[in-house]
């Protein structure tokens, strides 16, 4: 046999190798698609982006999906987790290859070799998180128009849709470090074995001042494990990076005396929960220092915020070095951040909180590099709810979103002095107060009249609106005998709240006469930050509701179950009635019923359709009746999401997506052994 028969031989030998990577039939297990982290998490506007996907049950996948308009995605490529078996396989292909042929490999057979060396380089038998061990490799296009902002990416497989994870469209230039490594298992006594050297694609001098920074920041081990190399950021600009075990991630950048540099992370905002780490979500830490390494700035969170921002103005001209790292030198794949520092717009405090649906309302914002300092958000033909609002920056950059509340109310503005019940606020119910505590120390008190039987509701919206405010509520009567008092009220709606900081209290009228409420903050502060809603009313009752999971997974011509979610508001009690409505033909529902006891309600969804080659939206609503008056709520898409091993919460999600699917073949049945032949007779 020539050499030319050797290598098309070889050749064939790989091709088919490298295919059996990609397209292993899925297992037939039910187990749904899963999705642990996106990296890079985003993209700037007009650019093409290389994501990598960390999950499991994602074999067969073939369809990726970015919400809203102006941005595709397609699947690129899939590596499967490997046991031993298959990378002795992959092994052995690769010493075979050592012997270069007499014939050169062509492009497409160098570039399925360059493949397997990485997947065998970078394998790790055991891995410290198994649910993100599989790769899958997308391509998002993002164009020039979409708008910027949080979308949602999910994956389809065989199995299904998986969960969504969270991708922002940026307006800034980016960069992004490569894709971390599988992290290993940490052993005990071992954990030093953990440590992998982050690769960098790009590379700067590292020099004494850089060196003097490492030194305050690094960690018992860090320094030994992690180069000390920095990355160049140019301003504005985002760079994406992960942090691995005992990893400090270090960039260097240019400013001018006098700028105003926001300098934002987003991370746990990625990824709001991990259930398998303490406290839940990737803790990032940032530190700023001039040239000779000393300190200038640090923020380890944003106010309540666990993701840190560092408002910051420049002293002197110069380079300026920036590290991130985890609280306490974690560190895995989905420890994913995007971190940007520019000029940019940001909103540090607005005022009001909210208004009324179909009224027109001017809002103060105030923060840095704003060139407006009054916004008028839409109300008109709006329900109920919290929108987000921005402002504009130099450039036409758009600041970060901040929640804006609009309700049916009559709403009202708290009035100075209004310290004492001698200066108390006269207000008539029902009505909605948009308040500020101005300075520390300071509280707010509101006089109104009341009847005997009457039960009255004081609710506060504040931290729920990102307002630092965490209050305190008590009303008491004219002599000052107090009836209720309330400090933190637990919202099962607000998914991504851990400190449940806003106050409800609910009291029944003994007499009738004059009552005062008391709004104050627990911890005496206040400033321009510290803004509320106010809601003094007569119970108003009515419900909200959460639909998990945000994807649905139904076979051809079958059925799939939801679990509806009910959070009762102001002593609501009655039926609930749950219907689905389909966006297309081939859904149909029989509903559900949430009596007054229930907290959850499980609803079938049927299709007459063999296969939708995208996903299908659904919305769910539920009915009710209060006093004579039909309620109407829609539904809010949610995941159910662990943190730290315990607390669990239904973080919300944009779509609630159903896929029908046609089932792949079963396997073939393994042919029984020959028997054997009976043995001859002496």
């Amino acid at each position: 046999m020539n050499a030319g028969s050797i290598y098309r031989l070889r050749k064939a030998a790989l091709l088919g190798l490298t295919a059996w990577l990609a397209l292993v039939p899925p297992a037939p297990a039910q187990s749904p698609a899963y999705i642990g982290f996106v990296y890079p998490a985003g993209g700037q506007q007009g650019t093409h982006v290389q994501v990598t996907l960390g999950g499991q049950n994602l074999d067969g996948v073939h369809l990726a999906l970015v919400s809203g308009a102006g941005v595709q995605a397609r699947v690129l490529e899939y590596n499967k987790r490997l046991s031993n078996q298959e990378m002795q396989l992959l092994n052995e292909q690769l010493k075979e290859l050592k012997s270069p042929p007499a014939v050169p490999p062509d492009e497409n057979t160098a570039r399925l070799i360059a493949r397997i060396k990485r997947i065998v380089g970078e394998y790790v038998g055991q891995p410290a998180s198994p649910a993100m061990a599989n790769r899958v490799v997308v391509g998002v296009t993002i164009a020039p128009d979409a708008l910027p902002g949080r979308r949602e990416i999910r994956l389809g497989t065989p199995r299904g849709l998986s969960n969504p994870l969270v991708f922002i469209v940026g307006q800034v230039p980016e960069i992004s470090t490569p894709t971390a490594p599988i992290s290993p298992l940490v052993t005990l006594g071992k954990e030093e074995q953990s440590l992998r050297r982050k690769r960098r694609d790009a590379t700067a001098t590292a020099d004494a001042d850089m060196t003097a920074m490492s030194a305050m920041m690094a960690g018992p081990g860090a320094q030994s494990a992690f180069d000390n190399e920095e990355l160049r950021l140019q301003t504005p600009g985002t760079v994406n990076g992960q942090i691995t075990p005992g990893a400090v991630d270090r960039f260097r950048f240019a400013a001018r005396q006098g700028q105003r540099l926001v300098i934002s992370v987003q991370a746990r905002d990625l990824i709001p929960y991990m259930a398998d780490a303490v406290p839940g979500w990737f803790q990032a830490v940032l530190l700023l220092c001039d040239a000779q390494g000393r300190e200038v700035a640090y923020n380890d969170d944003y106010r309540f915020k666990p993701d840190p921002v560092i408002l910051f103005e420049a002293p002197a001209d110069g380079d300026y070095l920036l590290a991130i790292h985890d609280a306490i030198f974690r560190g895995r794949e989905d420890f994913v951040y995007r971190l940007t520092v520019g000029e940019l717009p940001f909103i540090t405090s607005r005022f009001p909180l909210g208004g009324r649906v179909d009224a027109p309302v001017s809002v103060a914002v105030q923060g840095w590099n704003l060139t407006e300092t009054r916004v008028t958000p839409a109300t008109h033909d709006l329900a109920p709810g919290v929108y987000p609002l921005t402002a504009r920056g130099k450039a036409g950059f758009v600041s970060n979103p901040v929640p804006y509340a609009l309700d049916t109310l009559p709403e009202g503005l708290e009035r100075e002095p209004n310290d004492t019940p001698a200066g108390a606020q006269r207000v008539t119910l029902p009505v909605i107060v948009n308040g500020r505590l101005d300075r520390p120390g300071d509280q707010d008190v509101f006089r109104f009249e009341g009847r005997v039987g009457d039960e009255v509701v004081a609710e506060v919206y504040a931290r729920r609106l990102d307002s630092p405010l965490d209050s305190f509520l008590k009303l008491t009567d004219a002599t000052g005998t107090c009836l209720a008092f309330n400090d933190d009220h637990e919202d099962p709606g607000a998914g991504l709240t851990t400190h449940h900081a806003d106050s409800y209290l609910r009291a029944r009228l003994s007499r009738s006469g004059s009552y005062y409420l008391y709004l104050r903050d627990t911890q005496h502060q206040g400033g321009e930050a510290y803004a509320y809603r106010l809601r003094l009313s007569a119970p108003q009752p009515d419900f909200v509701l959460r639909v998990v999971p945000s994807s649905m997974t139904l076979r051809s011509n079958s059925t799939a179950n939801i679990n509806v979610y009910v959070n009762r508001l102001d002593g609501f009690t009655n039926a609930i009635h749950l219907r689905v409505e389909p966006a297309t033909s081939g859904f149909e529902s029989k509903g559900g019923v949430l009596t007054g006891t229930q907290t959850m309600a499980r609803i079938t969804v049927k299709t007459s359709l063999g296969e939708t080659p995208e996903p299908v939206s659904l919305t769910v609503i539920g009915c009710a009746t209060n006093n004579g008056c039909a309620i109407l709520r829609t539904a809010v898409p949610a995941e159910d999401r662990m943190q730290a091993f315990l607390w669990r919460h239904l973080v919300p999600a944009q779509k609630l997506c159903a896929l029908v699917y046609v089932p792949p073949p079963p396997p073939p049945k393994a042919e029984p052994p020959p028997k054997a032949s009976p043995a001859a007779k002496p």
